[in-house]
């Protein structure tokens, strides 16, 4: 039996690919949106019965991020699966299917006075398509990324086999923390299919103090007064160019009281405002986005290394570097060359998220990762045959 019929066994919505569905230039031959597990875990035992790679798509706002795959028979669609499933929120946790964008998960909360403490740089981004690429921006100063809210994951694996961990439980049966394992693994270890997040109460007031500095020495100078205080911040950017914003949170008389004290620590350049500056929360401008880890102490050197592009930049010790539209594919190449030479002495990344199609044959999008052999090993465990988004993800697993 064809491919395309025994998926329309299975599948409610199954059809060929088009041209413009391609993930970086490579067109799917089929596409199947799945309504429910069942239905996803049946579309996915189909696909290993047929030998079919599979790649997952949730609204396409981080298709684009990684390689391109080394082929694509089947994209595994998760616009249907866009339903809060349960929200007890005396409990503080929710559980959402992965097409949900998180926007509109994040309305469902605010009914109760809720959110998952996630920041949607990218408008339209799914649960699913947040998790697979380990998304988060300057919210991860005190609440972490999605491996932090990840309490629960259901998953389908490549066989078609349905894998639960957490909401109530803490590992699933192979003894995985498959929240943690998942997240950032862009689609090469299974399908997920829903999330269950630990919640946090909306801060009933919220102020951002935000001051100017001359160079990379008094950048790393604010921030670090700020990590040393006793202000609490929710967050603390480098949000360039030559600007420290700090993001305080909490009741109203506390957030201004801790207000008045970061504006004593930056100088009285500062400025105190109930809205976030430009920019806040977003991805820096440009074609090119490096994702750049580090320890706090990298800071100025970073700023030295990447004078020019815009930077973002967080008191934790990671951040985005966005790279201009007119830099020449060798250039780029040479930029981060010279960005992870700077990052080394600090023991830092710089893995580059997306960049035009012209410059990915000049580039190593992850550069160096130690934990390499580890990560080969799980890829094989969860996907032996190498048929879930083959060559997405770092090494070409």
């Amino acid at each position: 039996m064809r491919p395309l019929d025994a998926l329309a066994k299975v599948c409610g919505d199954v059809r060929p690919g088009e041209p413009a569905e391609g993930v970086l230039g490579v067109e799917p031959a089929l596409v199947a949106a799945p309504k429910d597990v069942t239905e996803a875990a049946d579309v996915m035992r189909v696909a290993a019965e047929a030998g079919l790679a599979v790649v997952p798509r949730g609204a396409e706002t981080r298709l684009d991020w990684g390689a391109p795959p080394e082929r694509c028979d089947l994209l595994v669609d998760t616009h249907r699966l866009d339903s809060v499933v349960e929200h007890a929120s005396g409990d503080l946790v929710v559980k959402a299917q992965a097409g949900l964008p998180v926007e509109r998960l994040g309305e469902v909360l605010a009914e109760k006075g809720q959110r998952l403490a996630l920041d949607v740089p990218l408008p339209g981004s799914t649960v699913g398509g947040t998790i697979a690429t380990g998304a988060a921006g300057p919210l991860r100063f005190q609440y972490g990324t999605p491996r932090d809210l990840v309490i629960g994951l259901t998953v389908v694996r490549a066989d078609g086999r349905v894998a639960r961990s957490g909401g109530k439980v803490v590992k699933n049966v192979a003894g995985y923390d498959l929240g943690r394992l998942f997240c950032g693994s862009y689609g090469t270890l299974g399908l997920i299919v829903d999330a269950t997040f630990r919640l946090h109460p909306v801060p009933t007031a919220r102020a951002w103090v935000s001051s100017h500095v001359k160079d990379a020495g008094e950048a790393y100078e604010a921030v670090q007064s700020v990590l040393h205080s006793a202000v609490a911040p929710a967050a603390v950017e480098y949000t360039g160019p030559g600007t420290v914003t700090v993001l305080l949170e909490g009741v109203p008389d506390g957030v201004a009281a801790r207000a008045g004290q970061t504006v004593a620590l930056l100088g009285e350049r500062a400025q105190v405002s109930e809205v976030a500056p430009d920019g806040w929360g977003l991805y820096p401008e440009g074609n090119t986005l490096i994702d750049v880890t580090a320890p706090p102490t990298a800071l100025p050197h970073l700023l030295t290394a990447v004078d020019g592009p815009t930077v973002r930049w967080s008191g934790r010790g990671h951040g985005h570097v966005g790279l201009p539209s007119d830099m020449s594919p060798s250039d780029v190449a040479e930029f981060l060359r010279a960005l992870r030479a700077a990052l080394t002495p600090h023991k830092g990344t710089a893995v580059v998220r997306y960049t035009p199609r012209e410059v990915r044959g000049d580039i190593d999008f992850w550069g160096p990762l130690p934990a390499l052999a580890l990560m080969r090993r799980v890829k094989d465990q969860f996907d032996p045959d190498h048929r879930l988004s083959p060559g997405r993800f770092v090494g070409g697993i």
